[in-house]
């Protein structure tokens, strides 16, 4: 049973997770973010595309290592069934929406915005990892992977990315920042 794939999938959310959260609350860059985006439901959205494009990536890169036998991975199995990245990025998306529902992350506390933001991160990882397989699931085909099938997959993942890029990086974040004026200043 190769469960070093997993484990490998799970260290790299709670790493990406933490660098994206860190990134935003602790860095000069975030700062800037959060002078430009404004926190409900742009910013969340940047979130989501940030780690939506990351985690594909990274998922890409860690099947072509499979397949190409590079390095001590292998795909996971589960009493002789191929677990495939899609259930883990279900499993990701269910979590999230049960989350959202139960309204974890509405409230202004740091804490609630901190879920809120962590959240996001999920929806966008769960969304990659489901819709880098999406081939499979339209074709039922787990060879469709590599295949000309496979090109809807990342005809998915470009539709999907592009919705939330447009909804986090539209006008919001090019538009200059304007500076309040007091009235009867500047005459």
């Amino acid at each position: 049973m190769h469960w070093t794939v997993a484990l490998v999938l799970l260290l790299f959310m709670i790493v990406a997770a933490a660098a994206m959260l860190f990134f935003l609350h602790l860095t000069r860059a975030g700062r800037i973010l959060q002078e430009r985006i404004p926190d409900r439901p742009r910013r969340r959205l940047f979130l989501a595309a940030v780690s939506f494009f990351i985690t594909f990536l990274f998922v890409r890169l860690l099947v072509r290592a499979i397949t190409h036998h590079v390095g001590p991975f292998g795909w996971v199995m589960v009493g002789g069934k191929h677990i495939h990245h899609l259930v883990w990025g279900i499993l990701l998306l269910l979590a999230a929406g049960y989350l959202e529902l139960a309204e974890f992350g509405t409230g202004g506390t740091p804490g609630s915005i901190f879920a809120s933001r962590l959240i996001s991160i999920l929806y966008g990882m769960g969304a990659a990892l489901t819709l880098d397989e999406f081939a499979l699931w339209l074709n039922l085909d787990p060879n469709a992977y590599w295949t000309r099938e496979g090109r809807t997959s990342i005809d998915a993942v470009v539709l999907f990315g592009a919705l939330l890029a447009m909804g986090a990086w539209g006008a919001p974040l090019w538009a200059k920042r304007r500076v309040q004026q007091e009235p009867g200043a500047g005459k």
